[in-house]
Protein backbone atom coordinates (compact mmCIF):
# COMPACT_ATOMS: atom_id res chain seq x y z
CA UNK A 1 0.00 0.00 0.00
CA UNK A 2 1.35 3.82 -0.52
CA UNK A 3 2.62 5.86 1.88
CA UNK A 4 0.12 8.26 1.14
CA UNK A 5 -3.17 7.05 0.88
CA UNK A 6 -4.47 6.81 -2.94
CA UNK A 7 -8.37 7.04 -3.30
CA UNK A 8 -9.65 6.45 -6.46
CA UNK A 9 -12.56 7.90 -7.39
CA UNK A 10 -14.69 5.91 -10.70
CA UNK A 11 -18.01 7.45 -11.84
CA UNK A 12 -20.19 5.91 -14.76
CA UNK A 13 -22.63 6.59 -17.23
CA UNK A 14 -23.52 9.69 -17.87
CA UNK A 15 -21.85 11.51 -14.99
CA UNK A 16 -20.13 13.88 -17.74
CA UNK A 17 -23.15 15.90 -18.32
CA UNK A 18 -23.68 16.53 -14.62
CA UNK A 19 -24.19 20.40 -14.40
CA UNK A 20 -26.71 20.44 -17.60
CA UNK A 21 -29.05 16.39 -17.45
CA UNK A 22 -31.75 16.61 -15.05
CA UNK A 23 -30.40 19.19 -12.81
CA UNK A 24 -33.64 18.94 -10.72
CA UNK A 25 -32.42 15.41 -9.58
CA UNK A 26 -28.39 15.84 -9.66
CA UNK A 27 -27.81 19.74 -9.78
CA UNK A 28 -26.16 22.26 -11.59
CA UNK A 29 -22.45 21.07 -10.26
CA UNK A 30 -20.74 20.01 -13.02
CA UNK A 31 -17.83 16.80 -12.82
CA UNK A 32 -15.38 18.97 -12.49
CA UNK A 33 -16.83 20.66 -10.07
CA UNK A 34 -17.24 17.54 -8.20
CA UNK A 35 -13.53 16.25 -8.76
CA UNK A 36 -12.05 19.67 -7.17
CA UNK A 37 -14.30 19.00 -4.07
CA UNK A 38 -13.02 15.58 -4.33
CA UNK A 39 -9.17 16.08 -4.61
CA UNK A 40 -9.53 19.26 -1.81
CA UNK A 41 -11.32 16.76 1.08
CA UNK A 42 -8.82 14.35 0.30
CA UNK A 43 -5.76 17.01 0.48
CA UNK A 44 -7.48 18.63 3.84
CA UNK A 45 -8.22 15.89 5.36
CA UNK A 46 -5.13 12.96 5.43
CA UNK A 47 -2.87 14.67 2.35
CA UNK A 48 -4.08 12.07 0.57
CA UNK A 49 -4.09 11.95 -3.10
CA UNK A 50 -7.13 11.38 -5.56
CA UNK A 51 -7.24 9.64 -8.81
CA UNK A 52 -10.78 11.09 -10.04
CA UNK A 53 -11.99 9.08 -13.60
CA UNK A 54 -15.48 8.88 -15.56
CA UNK A 55 -16.38 6.52 -18.23
CA UNK A 56 -19.87 5.87 -20.14
CA UNK A 57 -18.22 2.25 -20.65
CA UNK A 58 -18.48 -0.62 -18.52
CA UNK A 59 -15.63 -2.12 -19.03
CA UNK A 60 -13.38 0.95 -19.23
CA UNK A 61 -14.69 1.15 -15.56
CA UNK A 62 -13.88 -2.33 -14.98
CA UNK A 63 -10.24 -2.15 -15.60
CA UNK A 64 -9.74 1.09 -13.54
CA UNK A 65 -10.94 -1.37 -10.91
CA UNK A 66 -8.76 -4.22 -11.50
CA UNK A 67 -6.45 -1.33 -11.89
CA UNK A 68 -7.21 0.35 -8.35
CA UNK A 69 -6.36 -3.30 -7.22
CA UNK A 70 -2.67 -2.82 -7.03
CA UNK A 71 -2.32 1.35 -7.14
CA UNK A 72 -5.15 2.32 -4.37
CA UNK A 73 -5.44 2.35 -0.47
CA UNK A 74 -9.16 2.31 -1.24
CA UNK A 75 -12.39 3.17 -3.72
CA UNK A 76 -14.97 5.65 -4.03
CA UNK A 77 -17.54 4.41 -7.05
CA UNK A 78 -20.65 6.41 -8.04
CA UNK A 79 -21.66 3.34 -10.73
CA UNK A 80 -24.48 5.34 -11.95
CA UNK A 81 -26.93 2.86 -13.91
CA UNK A 82 -24.56 0.33 -13.85
CA UNK A 83 -25.17 -0.37 -9.95
CA UNK A 84 -28.35 -1.32 -10.82
CA UNK A 85 -27.26 -3.86 -13.77
CA UNK A 86 -23.82 -4.76 -13.59
CA UNK A 87 -22.62 -8.57 -12.10
CA UNK A 88 -19.35 -7.51 -14.06
CA UNK A 89 -19.08 -4.22 -11.93
CA UNK A 90 -20.00 -6.48 -8.98
CA UNK A 91 -17.38 -9.36 -9.82
CA UNK A 92 -14.78 -6.92 -10.31
CA UNK A 93 -15.27 -5.03 -7.12
CA UNK A 94 -15.50 -8.44 -5.63
CA UNK A 95 -11.96 -9.01 -6.31
CA UNK A 96 -10.51 -5.75 -4.26
CA UNK A 97 -9.04 -6.42 -0.90
CA UNK A 98 -8.89 -2.26 0.13
CA UNK A 99 -12.46 -0.47 1.19
CA UNK A 100 -15.44 0.25 -1.43
CA UNK A 101 -17.94 3.42 -0.53
CA UNK A 102 -20.46 3.69 -2.78
CA UNK A 103 -21.48 6.83 -3.60
CA UNK A 104 -24.73 8.47 -5.33
CA UNK A 105 -25.62 12.12 -5.85
CA UNK A 106 -29.67 11.30 -5.23
CA UNK A 107 -31.08 9.07 -2.97
CA UNK A 108 -32.03 5.97 -5.31
CA UNK A 109 -34.03 4.62 -2.61
CA UNK A 110 -36.23 8.19 -3.09
CA UNK A 111 -36.56 7.37 -6.61
CA UNK A 112 -37.91 4.45 -9.26
CA UNK A 113 -38.34 1.23 -7.80
CA UNK A 114 -35.97 -0.13 -10.76
CA UNK A 115 -32.95 2.07 -8.70
CA UNK A 116 -33.76 0.46 -5.16
CA UNK A 117 -31.39 -2.46 -5.56
CA UNK A 118 -27.51 -2.05 -6.42
CA UNK A 119 -25.03 -4.81 -7.00
CA UNK A 120 -22.28 -2.70 -5.60
CA UNK A 121 -23.83 -2.02 -2.26
CA UNK A 122 -23.08 -5.75 -0.85
CA UNK A 123 -19.11 -5.44 -1.50
CA UNK A 124 -19.05 -1.73 -0.34
CA UNK A 125 -18.17 -0.94 3.23
CA UNK A 126 -20.86 1.96 3.45
CA UNK A 127 -23.22 3.75 1.24
CA UNK A 128 -23.44 7.60 0.83
CA UNK A 129 -26.01 8.79 -1.48
CA UNK A 130 -28.71 11.69 -1.27
CA UNK A 131 -26.50 14.63 -0.29
CA UNK A 132 -25.42 15.78 -4.40
CA UNK A 133 -21.54 16.79 -4.42
CA UNK A 134 -21.44 16.55 -0.76
CA UNK A 135 -22.16 12.84 -0.73
CA UNK A 136 -18.60 12.97 -2.82
CA UNK A 137 -16.92 14.64 0.11
CA UNK A 138 -18.71 12.18 2.24
CA UNK A 139 -17.36 9.45 0.89
CA UNK A 140 -13.79 10.58 0.54
CA UNK A 141 -14.02 11.18 4.27
CA UNK A 142 -15.03 7.57 4.64
CA UNK A 143 -12.46 6.33 2.44
CA UNK A 144 -9.65 8.01 4.68
CA UNK A 145 -11.08 6.79 7.64
CA UNK A 146 -11.37 2.95 6.68
CA UNK A 147 -7.64 3.87 4.94
CA UNK A 148 -6.67 5.05 8.75
CA UNK A 149 -8.32 2.24 10.48
CA UNK A 150 -6.99 -1.02 8.39
CA UNK A 151 -3.10 1.05 8.88
CA UNK A 152 -3.53 0.95 12.96
CA UNK A 153 -4.88 -2.72 12.70
CA UNK A 154 -1.71 -3.52 10.50
CA UNK A 155 0.65 -1.37 12.79
CA UNK A 156 1.45 0.56 9.56
CA UNK A 157 0.11 4.05 11.15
Amino acid sequence: MPQTPVIHVLNGPNLNLLGTREPEIYGHDTLADVQALCERTADQDGGATVVFRQSNHEGKLIDWIHQARTEASALVINPAGYGHTSVALLDALKALTIPIVECHLSNPAARERFRHRSYVSPVARGVIAGFGPQSYELAVKAALTLVRVADKERGTA
